[in-house]
């Protein structure tokens, strides 16, 4: 066996402890790992649906039985609140269950229409598939893509980030001890540098990425190369617009939803609050009593409002963030300060353009508010940004929301909600947020053989 690479260390971002240290896979047993997957399939292709949704199913209740337990590694693993990581379990065995459910309807067969003769649309698996899969959700984000793909036919090899491998473990032997057989689900603990190889290999059919715009783009044009079919969820600065006749109650409630929940470190959070000029000085002096009230700790302790970030050094960037964003002349209205990963929630307004408020995306608990006019500037400045992932809009004129749902430029628009993810609904981004859908009928649907067969007499 050739020597592994570098270790992969979990480390408490509460204290900076390191938990446990793991060895990076070496070449020569990757390889292997993608022969065991390659050969795993086709085994796996010929299951029934009945039996591989069983299989589901038992993920499913597996997910429910050690919610607990799961909750806690993530807390300490990367400083998620107990709150926060039971919803996120509670997802998981959702989309288990859905994908059990539904999975063998949805790849029925399609008789279509034709002049002559007849046609079917059946729908195949491709074979052995690739998840490179980020750290905010450890068992959401692998799970939305695993379903699918398991209950389709295919096999899924997972490279899960660096900073959670406990978690990325247990995903694993969760689904063992559901019934998923050696190398239908593969962990790989590799880092980034030890992941490229994969994509090259003829045996991996697709790949699918969620993570930061840049990574994707190499992610995808090695892909290219390879003329593999990806799946690509990069991210975004997700509008949340306030329109004057919202209802406040419920809009300050859905934006501590959106801005706080895992500490704001969510693909889909209330990036870029627009409020109409008749609310905005109720929103931001609510918004900033919200924030001032809010009181860090141990994310294992119920009464916790707010955990630390993932690490310290996701920490130490947002600050940074911050910081030049308010020397170029943004004001901060509360919160901004750091203590090792805790980052307090801050609230800037007057950004100016060029600034990193203005055109990064900031991945933590600092909302970053501009005012406008009316509906129609909000509009404007919500479409003016290279991403489109989701976005909400508040008011209590229903077809007006609808409205503004419909111009926005994202993949999800939500009406009087935190853009938030749902077992049965697809999810995915355009423009520089990537191309592609997980979740839903359309997401088991990006890796499998859409095949027309003609009959002819």
């Amino acid at each position: 066996m050739t020597k592994s690479k570098r270790p992969l260390i979990s480390v408490n971002p509460l204290n900076g402890k390191t938990l446990k240290t793991y060895q990076e896979m070496s070449q020569e047993d990757l390889e292997k790992a993608i022969g065991r997957a390659d050969k795993a399939f086709v085994s796996w292709r010929n299951r029934s649906f009945s039996d591989r949704a069983v299989i589901l199913k038992r993920a499913s209740n597996l997910f429910e039985e050690r919610s607990e337990e799961l909750a806690r590694l993530m807390a300490l693993e990367m400083g998620k609140k107990l709150s926060d990581g039971q919803g996120e379990l509670a997802l998981c065995a959702e989309i288990f269950d859905y994908y059990a459910e539904e999975g063998e309807k949805i790849l029925a067969p399609q008789h279509l229409s034709t002049r002559e003769g007849e046609s079917t649309l059946v729908f195949q698996p491709l074979g052995v598939v690739y998840g490179i899969q980020p750290w905010n959700f450890p068992f959401y984000q692998p799970a939305r893509f695993t379903a699918a793909n398991l209950i389709a036919g295919n096999v899924v090899l997972t490279k899960h980030a660096s900073n959670v491998p406990q978690c990325a473990e247990a995903f694993a032997q969760l689904l063992f001890d559901a019934g998923v057989p050696e190398g239908v689900y593969t962990n790989l603990p590799i880092t980034s540098g030890g992941a490229a190889s994969i994509i090259d290999d003829d045996r991996v059919k697709g790949i699918s990425f969620t993570g930061s715009n840049a990574a994707g783009a190499m992610v995808a044009e090695q892909a290219g190369r390879n003329v593999k079919k990806t799946v690509m969820e990069l991210g975004g600065v997700d509008p949340f617009i306030v329109l004057e006749d919202a209802d406040m109650d419920l809009t300050i409630q859905r934006f501590a939803e959106g801005k706080l929940g895992n500490c704001g470190q969510i693909c889909l959070a209330a990036k870029r609050i627009i409020l109409t000029e008749p609310i905005a000085e109720e929103f931001l002096d609510r918004a900033t009593k919200l924030f001032q009230a809010l009181k860090p700790g141990d994310p294992l302790v119920e009464s916790t409002d707010y955990g630390p970030l993932c690490t310290e050094k996701a920490a130490e960037q947002l600050e940074d963030q911050v910081s030049k964003s308010v020397k170029a002349g943004a004001q901060l209205l509360v919160g901004g300060k750091r203590n090792g990963a805790f980052i307090e929630p801050g609230i800037l307004t007057e950004i100016p353009a060029g600034s990193p408020a203005a055109v990064e995306e900031l991945f933590g608990p600092i909302a970053c508010v501009w005012v406008v006019p009316d509906e129609e500037a909000a509009v404007k400045l919500a479409n003016d940004s290279p991403f489109g992932l989701g976005g909400s809009v508040y008011t209590q004129d229903h077809e007006r929301g609808r409205r503004v749902a419909e111009q926005l430029e994202c993949g999800t628009a939500f009406v009087n909600h935190a853009a938030s993810s749902y077992a049965s609904m697809p999810m995915g981004g355009v423009k520089k947020s990537g191309y592609g859908r997980e979740l839903g009928e359309l997401g088991i649907k990006e890796f499998v053989n859409q095949k027309l067969i003609r009959y002819f007499n």
